[in-house]
């Protein structure tokens, strides 16, 4: 059954939550598909496998509520779903996680997102939680939540952080320099500086310790 505005409809008569869901894992995003159709007011009606796709495919098939893994190709769910707010609003937003690293809890709320779960939820928590950001709640796993207090704040600026992204693969002082359209010296005092603020030793236990906590 469909409504007049081509949405589908439940067999209570309420519409049906039109769902997108962005995974990169192919068995988890069709397993998640499957359980979620399983649902008689859920309805999947896209799926992609990168970040950078989500948008087109929101406004593509009028989703009502977008599924968004973090770790993926093209750009992070987190970023997509910056993106999918300030494009559609009124498309609410679900973060999934494999890792619990609070940084990821503070980053999601700040792009848009209404709900912050992680992936191996049960289907039921995971489908109710769909229901509520459609009801305007804003729905957040306890654990992940107290260990975001706990770890308060991320200490490292946006340039910080660009730079430390940047430094990942290795790239000399010179090429991150170039890359970032700075000068060496103040690639040196940005790596400087977030090292002596993560408590660390070095740029690469830096880069570590900043993606464990889910602060890059």
């Amino acid at each position: 059954m469909t409504s007049e505005d081509g949405h589908g409809v439940a067999g209570d008569g309420s519409a049906t939550i039109r769902v997108l869901l962005a995974e990169d894992q192919s068995m988890v995003r069709e397993a998640l598909a499957a359980l979620l159709g399983l649902e008689p007011d859920i309805e999947v009606v896209a799926q992609v496998a990168r970040g950078d796709e989500v948008l087109a495919a929101a406004r593509a098939h009028d989703v009502d509520v977008a599924l968004l893994d973090i770790e993926m190709p093209g750009c992070t769910g987190i970023e997509a779903a910056a993106e999918l707010h300030a494009a559609r609003p009124e498309s609410k937003i679900v973060v999934l996680t494999t890792f619990g690293r609070p940084g990821y809890l503070r980053s999601a709320m700040e792009s848009g997102a209404d709900a912050f779960l992680v992936k191996d939820a049960p289907a039921a928590q995971l489908a109710e939680a769909v229901r509520k950001v459609l009801a305007g709640e804003r729905v957040i796993d306890p654990t992940l939540a107290a260990a975001a207090l706990a770890e308060g704040a991320n200490p490292l600026t946006d340039r910080e952080r660009e730079v430390l992204r940047a430094a990942a693969g290795g790239a000399t002082n010179a090429e991150l320099a170039d890359a970032l359209h700075l000068s060496p010296g103040t690639v040196r005092n940005y790596l400087s500086t977030a090292i002596q603020k993560l408590a660390v030793r070095n740029r690469a236990e830096a880069v570590r310790t900043a993606r464990d906590k889910g602060w890059l």
